[in-house]
Parts: structure tokens; C-alpha cells; sequence
């Protein structure tokens, strides 16, 4: 007699949910249970609480706060819109008039590259020439109705708008899916077994999980490890609270920008020296090995 073929992880998780649970919680519960009995991998059931919290949440609770918002002015030179581009490193960004309540429109870093690089003396940017409209979202919408609105749109980005009709804050694609599939690499990310990215002479890329005496020795500071192991248990002390990104701190001659993190712990950060010293090149050699 032929042995019956395995059922699949699909089939097995329908027959554990014939208990019917009657809400969320105990849906949850089951998922979980069959995640310990191996009929949903870790992975999997992670991104479907992920999803299924995603429907519960409005824009409100992941959006970029207004004050912490990477912005180019309508008036502004070529030469100051290129340096936020790079010292941001975003992809998009929102165009203000007077004020940050102003938005006038956004503009894309990859469409600068055509001026730049036919650029002849003297010749000015014309930024109206360039920006895409701007999508204007309330702080009270869902983020699963936001991310099929992202989707039938194909825009990246939206501005949200309090009651009062004022800029709140912006908030991204990237932003909802990170809610249901967690962190997503970007052109911050560093290889696994790297701490610490040179981006320029005063600009790097740090884990927040770097050894502070790693980080020390790097960097030439003399950063106390007392009371934390690591450079992002020593920033986060530093904020008082677990911060957001954008949210900026000082420590010594050393500016940290979060770059991401979520509702438990940093990730990465932007370390800026404002006062460049000295930098040890046997310590660049051996990051380079």
C-alpha cells in the first residue's frame, strides 16, 4: 500500500486553525503554536503579525517627525541642494516655500543627475522644472490602506497633514513595509562582519552594536565602556529615550544621526566628526583587511 505523501506546511497550518479562534489575539496564539510546532518557520509567522499589526496602525506612529524632515528649499543653489543629497543620502526629497508648512512639491535626487552633468558656466537649475506633485496623507490613516494607495500610485513618499491642515511629518513605502518584514538594507547597510563604514574623511557609518573599544580605537576618542559594551547602549543614554530616526546627539567631537532603528533598539547610525583630527591609517588598513 503507497504511503501517503506529506502534507504541506500550508495544508497543516489550515488544520490548525479549524479551532476557529474568535479574534486576533487567539489567532495569534495559534500561529505561534504552530511555529513551535514547526508548521510556520520564525521568519514567516514574523511577517504575518507584522501584517496583520500593520492594519491596526495609522500613519501617525511610524511617519518622520516634521522637525526631523531632510528638506530642500525652493530658493536654494545647485550646490546647497547637492550637499543635502549626499549628507542625507536620501532618495527623495520634500521642496518647501517660506516655511516647512509649504510644500510645493518633491524632489528626486536622480532626476539632478541630467543638470549636473551637463552643466555649463553660469547656467542656473530651474528646480520647478523638476518636481514631481507631493501626496499629501492625514496622520489618522491606516498604514494598509496607505500601502495599497502606495502601490496603485507608485509613489514613494507622502507628506502627512495634522488636523489643522499643517505639515506633521512625512512618511515612505519603505517605512510601512519595514513594519511587516523588519529592517530593510539600503545603501547605509555594511557588510555582516564589518562595524564601521568610511564614507569620508569625517563621515562614516556605524553599527550601533560597534565595541565601544573598537569604536575607540577607530575613531581616536576615549569614549567611556563602564556602564555599556557598545556604541548604541552608550548613544541611547545619551537621548534618554530610544530614539528616531533623524534624531541627532553629541558626543565629544562626534555628531550621531540615528540612521535606523525600530520601536526596541538602534541599528545604525551616521557618525559626522565636526572637528576633523588626525586619523591613524593603520587603523583604515586593518577595516580594509
Amino acid at each position: 500500500m503507497a504511503e501517503k505523501p506529506e502534507r504541506s506546511w500550508l495544508e497543516r497550518l489550515s488544520q490548525a486553525l479549524i479551532g476557529e479562534p474568535r479574534d486576533r489575539e487567539q489567532l495569534l496564539t495559534v500561529l505561534r503554536d504552530a511555529e513551535q510546532r514547526n508548521l510556520l518557520d520564525a521568519e514567516a509567522l514574523g511577517m504575518i503579525e507584522g501584517a496583520l499589526q500593520v492594519s491596526e496602525m495609522q500613519v501617525r506612529d511610524i511617519m518622520i517627525p516634521r522637525s526631523q524632515m531632510s528638506v530642500v528649499e525652493r530658493g536654494a543653489s545647485p550646490e546647497d541642494i547637492l550637499k543635502i543629497v549626499i549628507d542625507s543620502a536620501h532618495s527623495r526629497f520634500p521642496v518647501i516655500g517660506d516655511n516647512r508648512d509649504e510644500v510645493v512639491g518633491v524632489l528626486l535626487a536622480k532626476d539632478l543627475l541630467p543638470f549636473f552633468a551637463s552643466r555649463k558656466n553660469g547656467e542656473k537649475l530651474n528646480l520647478r522644472d523638476l518636481l514631481r506633485p507631493a501626496v499629501f496623507v492625514p496622520e489618522s490613516k491606516r498604514l494598509n490602506v496607505l500601502l495599497k494607495e502606495f502601490r496603485s500610485s507608485r509613489n514613494h513618499m507622502a507628506i502627512v497633514v495634522d488636523e489643522y491642515g499643517g505639515v506633521a511629518g512625512l512618511v515612505t513605502i519603505e517605512d510601512v513595509l519595514e513594519q511587516i518584514v523588519g529592517q530593510i538594507e539600503d545603501e547605509h547597510d555594511i557588510d555582516e562582519d564589518v562595524f564601521i563604514m568610511d564614507h569620508s574623511e569625517n563621515l562614516s557609518a556605524v553599527k550601533a552594536l560597534t565595541p565601544i573599544d573598537e569604536f575607540n580605537e577607530h575613531f581616536k576618542t576615549e569614549l567611556s565602556d563602564e556602564e555599556f559594551d557598545t556604541i548604541g547602549g552608550l548613544v541611547m543614554s545619551t537621548f534618554g529615550h530610544l530614539p528616531q530616526r533623524g534624531e541627532k546627539t553629541q558626543l565629544d567631537d562626534l555628531e550621531f544621526e540615528i540612521l535606523r532603528a525600530d520601536n526596541r533598539r538602534i541599528y545604525l547610525m551616521q557618525v559626522t566628526r565636526t572637528e576633523i583630527a588626525p586619523r591613524d591609517d593603520s587603523a583604515q588598513e586593518k577595516l580594509a583587511d
